[in-house]
């Protein structure tokens, strides 16, 4: 079997019973395949024997609250030098890339919007945008039919990257260097936080329409992403660990009643309660 493909079929820890894919898809290539994945800050473990499968084609959502290891997994699948890979593997498209650079990650075909990217002074939004659309008249034409799509005003093309950008604004230009990119695994970190309804709904349906023929792991504490985007299957993540799998509406409401206090107990009490949950009202 290819490395990266998936094994065997993801057991729901929501319902011990239920297989989530079905056995027909046990050959299928992930997109991205976290296994067994252990990682370090400074001699201290943040990310514990961290196990996710997103299978090309699929959008999975992980939930998590404040502190519980989210962005320290997509910095760790970046390849941040900071964060040591202690045990475990990263595979992008049964490719292992758990000791490549960033900059050969990227090439790989993973492209990323940040929660709260850096300002960066000296560096043009609009630079970043023509280093990936080229130059000429079909390049313009694109760039045009770009920023009309996220509806950010063409006058930001010329400020520096992120400087003086409201959280709206800030959420479009992660978006727009996302979709100028065309990567083939999408990976966005709290596109619902900080943001106006307006700005989320533009957002959102942007996303929506360009994650249809591409894999994807949205990172959300709230949930509203999923009011326009469907995802396949939800994670939650606590303590570092992915915790429990299973359909991201169903997790959303049990998270949206009890809290992410009752998902610590989660695989204590087998999680039977999750599936009883009506979905929320998002």
């Amino acid at each position: 079997m290819q490395p990266g493909s998936i094994k065997k079929p993801k057991i729901s820890y929501l319902n011990p019973g239920k297989v989530l894919r079905k056995e027909s898809m046990a050959k299928t290539v992930c997109a991205l395949k976290i296994d067994n994945l252990s990682v370090e800050v400074e001699g201290k473990r943040i990310l514990t024997d961290v196990d996710l499968d997103v299978p090309r084609g699929e959008v999975h959502v992980l939930f998590g609250p404040n502190g519980s290891g989210k962005t320290s997994l997509i910095m760790s699948i970046l390849g941040l030098s900071a964060y040591r890979v202690t045990s475990g593997k990263i595979w992008l498209n049964g490719k292992d890339i758990t000791s490549l650079p960033i900059n050969e990650r990227v090439k790989a075909g993973i492209g990323v919007a940040f929660q709260n990217p850096p300002i960066i002074r000296g560096v043009k939004l609009g630079d970043i945008i023509r280093s990936f659309v080229g130059e000429g008249p079909d390049a313009e034409k694109k760039e045009h039919g770009l920023i009309e799509t996220i509806n950010f005003p063409r006058a930001f093309l010329e400020r520096d990257l992120n400087l003086g950008f409201s959280g709206g604004e800030l959420k479009r230009s992660e978006v727009l260097q996302v979709l100028v990119q065309e990567p083939n695994f999408v990976i966005l970190d709290e596109p619902d936080s900080g943001v106006d309804v307006e700005n989320l709904e533009l957002t959102g349906k942007v996303i929506s329409d360009f994650l249809k023929e591409r894999s994807a792991l949205l990172i959300t504490h709230l949930g509203y992403i999923l009011r326009y985007v469907d995802a396949n299957l939800a994670h939650v993540m606590i303590n570092g660990t992915v915790v429990c799998s299973g359909k991201p509406l169903v997790i959303l409401s049990q998270i949206m009643r009890e809290g992410y206090r009752w998902c610590e107990k989660c695989p204590k009490v087998k999680g039977e309660r999750c599936e009883l949950g009506e979905k929320p009202r998002l």
